[in-house]
């Protein structure tokens, strides 16, 4: 038996291991899929304190690397269902079964695509914080009509020559104060009752393909890079009898455990308003002083 099984190979959970490894308790990282989440596809981390550039591929190799030397144990494995009884939680995967005496959900969420050709070339971007100084002085485009959106469009025509803010529909679904200051842009366009058809390009993003969904009519944007922002799902329902949750979100106190006692959920899993690599780690980290004291 474990003293924690932790769900998610990401920065949260990864940084979950570390500190509680360091306070001499047993670990097992449980991940269906990619060693260090959602930063791992950042071609450059910049906002991390003290670490002045890295890919965010290196970044999350050496935080793997730092917590199998500590002796972490890891499967790449899909959790199927958590349960639990007594003191006891039970996880099951895709291939074995493990116990633990407390739980950490750390499985991320993931932005919702296009579903377009061409969403895998370099420029395609789910986060303008992580990528938009990449694009300082180029043409680029914003996917989306709602809060992330607008965000997203705001703090890129700080960078950019010029931003093409594209919209399925005729209105906006953000905030008010939010939508006033992006039409005052004078480096923003507006297009609205688009949808985009396809993304162009040798390597990278160089056209976008649209339909106006008004008159029928098709027509391309010259662009280096495509900003989505039209939401991220949780995957969250294998937890539903042992959490609550809002719009998928779980719920936590402020040690970061859920309404079942020992079941813990950080990062972007959780209902929160920042979701960056620093508040990953910062849940990480409550998460795991909260368990050393529990178990100790």
């Amino acid at each position: 038996m474990y003293d924690t099984i932790i769900i998610g190979a990401g920065a949260a959970g990864m940084t979950a291991a570390l500190n509680v490894l360091r306070n001499g308790k047993t670990c097992l990282i449980l991940e269906k899929e990619l060693i260090g989440g959602q930063i791992a596809n950042s071609p450059r981390v910049e906002n991390y304190p003290s670490i002045k550039e890295i890919s965010g591929e290196q970044f999350s190799s050496n935080l793997f690397d730092q917590i199998i030397d500590l002796g972490c144990k890891f499967e790449l494995e899909e959790v199927l269902k958590v349960e639990k009884s007594v003191d006891v939680f039970t996880v099951t995967t895709n291939y074995a079964q493990y116990e633990a005496k407390t739980v950490v959900i750390a499985t991320g969420a993931e932005h919702n695509k296009l579903n377009v050709p061409g969403e895998n070339l370099k420029g395609v971007s789910y986060c303008a914080l992580c990528d938009g100084a990449f694009y300082k002085g180029e043409e680029i485009a914003v996917i989306g009509d709602a809060n992330t959106a607008l965000q997203y469009a705001l703090l890129l025509s700080n960078y950019a020559k010029k931003v093409h803010f594209c919209m399925l529909f005729d209105k906006f679904f953000g905030d008010k104060i939010l939508s006033d200051r992006l039409v005052q842009k004078e480096n923003v366009a507006i297009y609205k009752n688009i949808q985009l058809n396809e993304i162009r390009g040798k390597d990278s993003v160089e056209k976008l393909v649209f339909t106006n969904t008004q008159t029928n009519e098709e027509f391309d944007l010259d662009v280096k890079a495509c900003f989505v922002a039209i939401g991220m799902s949780p995957k969250t329902d294998i937890f539903n009898d042992l959490v609550d949750r809002v719009k998928g979100y779980i719920l936590v106190d402020e040690n970061m455990m859920t309404k079942t006692d020992g079941l813990y959920a950080i990062g972007d899993v959780r209902s929160k308003t920042v979701r960056q690599l620093t508040t990953a780690v910062s849940d990480a980290a409550i998460a795991a002083f909260n368990i050393t004291k529990r178990l100790s």
